[in-house]
């Protein structure tokens, strides 16, 4: 099973009153495992960056200013994402914001269906606690200490161990995992039964052989039975 943890960054919180993407991060995971590739791009609002949206990313104009527009890189994201199902944390922003920008390109917005919002998991899991990103890092033991400012590919790996967590934890598909169950078949394979030094006496009586001995002539010559009498 293919999926895409993923997350965006932008310039304020309405797409429908100005604001854009200004970064895209996603690590892809293949059965739950982490593959390495990844996709990452900064963006060039074509907008200014509000002085509050500088000081959560630390993006400002001069940096992107010469960065790509969302259109040139829409097709290369819709590639990288595919049909897989997007992990995002709180997924109704992102996806309003991707699907505001892919709707202005006359592109296909992706339907929501094909996200799993794992804010929504998280609350299900641990109702009336925090359940922020860093709330979910210090209750999982994630090392998220290089999350001085947001930045979407940074945020979407430490997603990606926080989505795992969430979902039963990490041993099953990491290789703890597969070296327990190659040592335990080493051991059966090793493992061999050895004859008993006299056979056990039969608990059949004489009553129960001659009523089988009995069922067995009842069957007729041909019976299946008879060759081992």
């Amino acid at each position: 099973m293919r999926e895409i943890v993923l997350d965006t960054e932008t310039t304020g919180f309405e797409p429908e009153q100005g604001d854009r993407i200004v970064e895209i991060g996603a690590v892809e995971l293949f059965n739950h495992m982490p593959t390495g590739r990844t996709f990452h791009v900064y963006i060039n609002p074509e907008r200014s960056m509000p002085p509050d949206a500088f000081e959560v990313h630390g993006l400002g104009d001069d940096f992107l200013r010469d960065k790509p527009v969302f259109g040139q890189v829409a097709q290369d994201f819709l590639n990288f994402v595919g049909d897989a199902r997007l992990v995002i944390h709180n997924a109704a922003f992102d996806m309003k914001f991707l699907n505001a920008e892919l709707g202005w390109l006359g592109l296909p917005r992706i339907p929501f269906e094909q996200a799993v919002d794992t804010l929504a998991i998280a609350r299900r899991r641990f109702p009336g606690s925090p359940a922020s990103l860093d709330a979910l890092c210090r209750r999982f033991g994630v090392d998220n200490s290089a999350r001085e400012k947001h930045g979407a590919l940074l945020d979407s790996e430490i997603l990606a161990e926080v989505y795992l967590e969430l979902i039963g934890g990490r041993q099953p598909d990491f290789a703890l995992g597969a070296v327990q169950e190659s040592r335990q078949k080493t051991e059966i394979l090793v493992w061999r039964p050895g004859p008993r030094p006299a056979a056990l006496p039969s608990r059949l009586t004489a009553e129960e052989r001659e009523a089988h001995a009995a069922f067995v002539a009842g069957m007729g010559e041909a019976a299946l039975w008879r060759r081992w009498m």
